[in-house]
């Protein structure tokens, strides 16, 4: 009685013993880790009108955008949003009328672009002159996992002073909004080009 239980464990045993092998030999495809992925980002087709505001300035931003005043307490009247909802980001606007102060807001702007020179990994200035439109002024582009990627200031030299800023409201990754950061970098490029004091 005794041999037939252990028998019979045993073979029960030998069974499992047969189907583990059975499986592991089976399995002869090597794992092969995948990188991380991100979702896949559809963006729209470049179109453009026109904002005319009351305000000093005029542009052309993208129509998946939306001009809205800024609702923070501190906003003056001419700081405005370009707001993208499907994107979680917006383009920050704020304008300054020029009183022998134009150096103090060109260091405003400088400051609050390299103040991210902690996570950055590199800093590209590039300067703006369109002598037609008497618009003068540097784009900074950022690489790394900085807080705004894209900031520019806009000047005539004399009377007006703008400065923009590109946010998102999400984790910063550069990995995953390198591609979003590079499609409205390309809108924020057209607003210079087609900005004009009024």
């Amino acid at each position: 009685m005794i041999r037939r239980k252990i028998n019979k464990q045993l073979s029960r045993l030998s069974l499992l013993t047969l189907a583990l092998l059975l499986l592991m030999a089976s399995c002869r495809q090597a794992h092969t880790p995948r990188p991380r992925g991100y979702y896949r980002i559809n963006f729209p087709e470049k179109a453009y009108r026109t904002y005319n505001g009351p305000c000093p300035y005029s542009f052309e931003y993208p129509v998946y955008g939306n001009v809205v005043k800024d609702a923070e307490p501190d906003a003056e009247p001419c700081w405005i949003n370009i707001v993208f909802p499907a994107y979680n980001g917006k383009i920050h606007i704020s304008y300054k009328k020029v009183n022998n102060n134009l150096n103090a807001y060109i260091e405003d702007s400088y400051t609050l672009a390299y103040k991210h020179t902690v996570k950055a990994e590199e800093i590209q200035e590039q300067v703006i002159r369109k002598d037609d439109d008497d618009v003068y002024g540097i784009l900074y582009s950022l690489e790394g996992d900085v807080a705004s990627s894209v900031q520019f200031f806009l000047t005539d030299s004399s009377r007006h002073f703008l400065r923009g800023a590109l946010y998102f409201r999400t984790t910063i990754d550069k990995d995953s909004l390198t591609p979003v950061i590079a499609f409205f970098k390309e809108d924020i490029i057209h607003f210079i080009d087609s900005f004009k004091w009024n």
